[in-house]
C-alpha cells in the first residue's frame, strides 16, 4: 500500500537528510579553513563533529524541540477529556499512547514530535484546545498520530536542529568574517559572500525537504481515523484565521505546526518556501472526500 511505502520512504530520508547535513558542515567549514588559510583538517574535524551532531541530533532533537516551545507534560487528571480523546485514537489506529504536552498560549495550534511511535510526543496549545469543538480536536489529533505513524516526526524532529545548526554556523561566520581579521583579505570577503549566500539556502533547503505532500497525506490519514473529514476541515479554518500569534514559534519549527504559526507568512515569497500546502487547498481536498 502506499502508506507504507511512505513509511519506509520517511525512513530512508532521515538517513539521506543525516549524511547530507555532515556534508554540508564539512562544507562549510572547508570554506571557511580556506578563508583563513588554515588546511583541510577543518574540515575533516568538521565532518567528525557534524557526524557526532547528527547523532546526538537524532536522540535529542525531541526534548530539544519541547524546550523551545516551553510545553510542559500534563497529565490525565488535568485535562482527562483531551486524554480520552488521542487513548480513544490510538486505539483505533494501532498506535501506542503518546506523552500529551500542553504549551500554555491562546494561539490555537498542534504539533508532534519524537523519533518513533514508541517514543513519540504530542503537542497542543491551550489555545487549541478551548477554541475547537470536539469534533475538530479529534481531527487535529488524529492528523498529528497520522505523522506519527508514518514516521514523519523523525524527519521532522532532525530537521529542527540540523537547520538550527547550520543558520548558527552562518552568523558565527558572518561575524568573524566581517568584524574581525577577515575583513583584511579579499578572499576571506568572497568567502564571507559565499556562506552569506550559501547557508541560508541550505537551511531552508533542508527544510523544504519536508514536503508538502507529508500535509496532505496526514489530512487524509487522519480522516481514515475519524471517518469526519468536516472535523478537520473545520478546524483548519479555525487555526487558519486566528490572528493570535504563537509567542514561542520561530522559522526553525514552524513546519513542525499543523498550520504555519508565523503571521506573516501570507506574502507570495514566504508562501513560495513554505512547507506547508496552501490551507485553502487543503480545505477543499477534505470536502472532497
Amino acid at each position: 500500500m502506499a502508506i507504507y511505502r511512505q513509511i519506509e520512504a520517511n525512513r530512508w530520508n532521515t538517513a539521506l537528510l543525516m549524511f547530507g547535513f555532515v556534508v554540508l558542515v564539512a562544507a562549510v567549514v572547508e570554506v571557511f579553513a580556506l578563508a583563513l588559510g588554515l588546511g583541510h583538517e577543518a574540515a575533516i574535524i568538521a565532518l567528525v563533529a557534524g557526524s557526532l551532531f547528527a547523532v546526538i541530533g537524532y536522540y535529542s532533537s525531541s526534548s530539544i524541540i519541547l524546550r523551545m516551545s516551553q510545553a510542559r507534560e500534563i497529565t490525565h487528571d488535568e485535562n482527562p477529556d483531551l486524554y480520552h480523546i488521542v487513548e480513544n485514537l490510538c486505539i483505533g489506529s494501532g498506535l501506542p499512547m503518546p506523552k500529551v504536552y500542553m504549551i500554555d498560549d491562546s494561539a490555537p495550534n498542534a504539533f508532534a514530535t519524537g523519533r518513533d511511535p514508541k517514543n513519540a510526543t504530542i503537542v497542543v496549545t491551550s489555545g487549541l484546545v478551548s477554541k475547537l469543538e470536539k469534533l475538530e480536536l479529534e481531527g487535529v489529533i488524529a492528523h498529528e498520530l497520522s505523522h506519527i505513524k508514518n514516521f514523519d516526526i523523525r524527519l521532522m524532529g532532525v530537521t529542527v536542529v540540523l537547520v538550527g545548526l547550520v543558520a548558527l554556523l552562518a552568523d558565527w561566520f558572518l561575524r568573524f568574517t566581517w568584524f574581525g581579521a577577515g575583513r583584511r583579505s579579499s578572499n576571506r570577503g568572497r568567502g564571507a559572500l559565499v556562506m552569506a549566500i550559501l547557508a541560508p539556502l541550505a537551511a531552508k533547503l533542508i527544510q523544504l525537504a519536508i514536503s508538502r505532500s507529508r500535509e496532505y497525506l496526514a489530512d487524509a490519514s487522519g480522516v481514515l481515523l475519524t471517518r469526519y473529514p468536516e472535523g478537520l476541515a473545520r478546524a483548519l479554518e479555525k487555526i487558519s484565521k486566528d490572528n493570535e500569534p504563537l509567542e514561542v514559534a520561530n522559522k526553525a519549527t514552524a513546519h513542525l505546526y499543523i498550520v504555519n504559526p508565523l503571521k506573516d507568512h501570507k506574502s507570495w515569497l514566504n508562501n513560495l518556501f513554505s512547507t506547508h500546502p496552501p490551507i485553502e487547498a487543503r480545505i477543499k481536498a477534505l470536502r472532497a472526500m
